[in-house]
């Protein structure tokens, strides 16, 4: 169904990012896995998932604070599959929990840059690559006491 396609999904080293690879790459696309780990066990992930699939599979580091490494993953992508990103999903998530009066501002920096910031830098790069692509955003909130 999804034969030739290129996804590229970002925090899909484990959770719902990982089951989304799978079966992307189930599906037939091309995929890119990007998260945080140890590069050559994730790697290892790949290509099993390339394997058992009969697709090509990438991981694609970035720290998701950083515009510039933002821009580096989708250009690794692109260039790896033909300067081609069919499908992205923004998935990448981190959380920090505290009473608001503790709550450090780096954290909070940090927890926006990866929950929010990211999810817009992927978007806007994915039409310097193809004029449309399927994208999709998972946005998960916590409930935290402001006391």
């Amino acid at each position: 169904m999804l034969a030739g396609k290129v996804a590229l999904v970002t925090g899909s080293t484990s959770g719902i990012g990982l089951e989304v690879i799978r079966a992307l790459a189930g599906a037939g696309a091309n995929v890119a896995m990007h998260g945080l780990g140890d590069p050559v066990k994730l790697t290892d992930m790949c290509h099993k998932i390339a394997s058992d699939a009969g697709v090509k599979a990438i991981y694609a580091p970035a720290d998701l604070k950083k515009p510039a490494e933002i821009r580096s993953m989708v250009k690794h992508t692109a260039d790896t599959f033909g300067s081609k990103l069919d499908i992205l999903v923004n998935n990448a998530g981190i959380q920090f929990v505290s009473p608001v009066a503790d709550f450090p501002e780096d954290k909070w920096d940090d927890v926006i840059a990866v929950c929010l910031s990211s999810a817009f830098h992927t978007s806007m790069l994915r039409l310097s690559v193809i004029d449309y692509t399927l994208l999709i955003t998972v946005c998960s909130s916590v409930f935290s006491r402001i006391w």
